[in-house]
């Protein structure tokens, strides 16, 4: 290793994976982690104490959480370094559909954040929960707003329903309950995401997590206990006990990307009873012998998320045709893809 070149800060998240892949290139160039991006510009972190970076991601594949190689002339990123996870789900304009889009990268824990000021919605979680378990990444389950409600027991037993072996946690960025057991989330360097729609307290948990007020805070409207976006970007920042978290903007629709096993760790109580139908082809409509009507009938399994899981399912096998129609016309088209992290 060239001697006027120091190791990545470990201080910033960089765990033995990424380290390895670094070490494995043998650049001299610096290194450091996305903290945001900006229209082609990425801001990079190379020390938890230096002034950061800002340079051009230009044909790279670059996430906020991202460990990256800079070029020799410290005007671009040279290497996007290969993820350990990513929170990925679908573009979001009707034009790119069959486009990933990255929220973060390089995360631990994935806080899918809802308020207990709206009733449980189960079905949004059922799908922040398939692209949070595919994220590689371990999902936990966040209500808010204890402060303004009485009692949250039911809300969070309607949620841990749809939610197998999640830990389900309240907490309150105002009077700071619950805080701490969050922030212990992140010991040891490690990285929080949050996900969540637009009202539901993310910026006020921030705030309390970080220590000090970093993002702005909107009036929830009176009517629908609906809030504005306070949050307009991505953004890797240090907490206050010590390791970092990633704040994503409001996320109105929970679009799915390509699930690995998300799915069945989403519903895993579901395909628990599928092993023990009597066809292994079974639809779980009409069969005999199928264990997950039998579960319907007895009113052990709610039919409603039998459906949102099919739904799901139908939903994900849609999206790889529309994927394998987009290959076919960019390779009749000559279209370079991006560089992938490597």
């Amino acid at each position: 290793m060239p001697r006027d070149i120091r190791p990545p800060d470990a201080r910033l998240g960089w765990s033995a994976e990424p380290l390895g892949h670094w070490r494995a290139l043998g650049s001299p160039q610096p290194a450091g982690r996305v903290s945001r991006l900006d229209r082609g510009w990425s801001t990079i972190l190379t020390s938890l104490d230096g002034e950061p970076l800002r340079v051009r991601n230009i044909g790279a594949d670059v996430a906020v959480g991202d460990f990256v190689v800079v070029s020799e002339d410290g005007e671009r990123v040279d290497t996007v370094l290969e993820r350990h996870s990513a929170f990925v789900r679908r573009a979001s304009f009707e034009g790119q559909r069959a486009v990933a889009h990255t929220l973060a990268a390089n995360i631990d824990v994935v806080m899918l954040v809802h308020a207990l000021t709206s009733p449980p919605n189960q079905r949004r979680l059922e799908r922040e929960l398939v692209l949070a378990w595919d994220s590689g990444a371990r999902p936990v389950v966040v209500l808010t707003k204890t402060d303004l409600v009485e009692d949250a027991t039911a809300a969070v037993a309607a949620l841990a329903d749809v939610a197998p072996g999640v830990d389900v946690l309240t907490a309150s960025g105002i009077t700071g309950e619950g805080v701490p057991a969050l922030g212990a989330f992140a010991a040891g360097n490690a990285t929080i995401a949050l996900l969540g729609a637009s009202g539901v307290g993310k910026s006020t948990l921030v705030n309390a997590l970080v220590g000090h007020a970093r993002q702005a805070t909107a009036v929830v409207r009176e009517g629908d206990g609906k809030g504005r976006h306070t949050t307009i970007a991505a953004e890797l920042v240090p907490l206050a006990g010590g390791g970092w978290l990633i704040d994503t903007p409001g996320v109105r629709a929970v679009s799915l990307w390509s699930s690995g096993h998300g799915i069945e760790r989403a519903f895993a109580d579901v395909f628990d009873l599928m092993d023990h139908c009597r066809f292994r082809d079974c639809k779980h409509e009409q069969e005999p012998g199928c264990a997950v009507s039998a579960a319907v009938a007895e009113g052990a399994l709610d039919p409603r998320r039998l459906d949102s899981m099919k739904r799901l399912v139908a939903e994900e096998a849609a999206l790889e045709e529309e994927q394998k129609a987009r290959e076919k016309a960019m390779d009749r088209r000559g279209y370079r893809k991006p560089r992938p992290p490597r």
